[in-house]
């Protein structure tokens, strides 16, 4: 299947079977699509936490509204994702020397450029008031492979902004952390009563979200 089928047949469950579990494969392989997603200038800004047992559930569940309960209940695993708000010189440079590590520098002189120049964009963000904001877009791009990955396994998912972030953050203690929860995404496998699943996919016309330009 290739994405564009994906896209075409993806939708977001409103009712999981809570009986079928995602296996530790898939799951691994969710988490590591997770890990390796794009991010401006590779800053990589963002941590996940990730549930699925009972205690886990009822620990978050505090700050979700009723509406969206179920989705957390039933499904088989849950992500939280979560930007960071702050980034020190030290954590901007960790990520160059990883990079270094991993070779992606044939020079020093690019390596070193490349650090003094995602240390200007982070420093930038921070002038304009804006870091948090840059951070959680970065976040949501991370959100979107981990949908579509998890369709291509034939997995179900909810990503889920009804939410109270405060009692999010202070559930896991992301502020003392300089992180900001951005949403959580539900996964797993529909239920046999997923209305959902039976409507056709509506989206605008070609011509209502595209322009040429000339």
């Amino acid at each position: 299947m290739d994405f564009l089928d994906i896209s075409k047949q993806r939708y977001t469950t409103k009712h999981y079977n809570p009986t079928r579990k995602i296996s530790d494969k898939d799951m691994k392989d969710l988490l590591e699509v997770l890990r390796l997603a794009p991010s401006a200038v590779n800053i990589q800004p963002w941590h996940f936490y990730v549930g699925s047992t009972q205690n886990a559930k009822e620990k978050i569940l505090p700050a979700i509204p009723d509406f969206n309960i179920p989705r957390i209940q039933d499904c088989s695993h849950f992500v939280v994702l979560c930007s960071k708000t702050k980034m020190t010189d030290q954590e901007l440079s960790a990520i160059t020397q990883k990079e270094d590590k991993d070779g992606r520098y044939p020079k020093s002189e690019i390596r070193d450029t490349v650090d003094s120049h995602r240390k200007i964009f982070a420093h930038m963000h921070e002038d304009q008031g804006d870091f948090s904001q840059w951070t959680a877009k970065q976040t949501y791009i991370a959100m979107s492979a981990l949908l579509y990955a998890a369709a291509s396994k034939g997995i179900d998912s909810t990503p889920i902004e009804g939410m109270d972030f405060d009692k999010t953050d202070d559930i896991l203690n992301l502020k003392n952390k300089n992180l900001k929860s951005v949403m959580i995404v539900a996964l797993g496998y529909r239920a046999d009563n997923d209305s959902n699943a039976d409507r056709p996919k509506s989206r605008l016309n070609s011509d209502e979200v595209f322009s040429s330009i000339d």
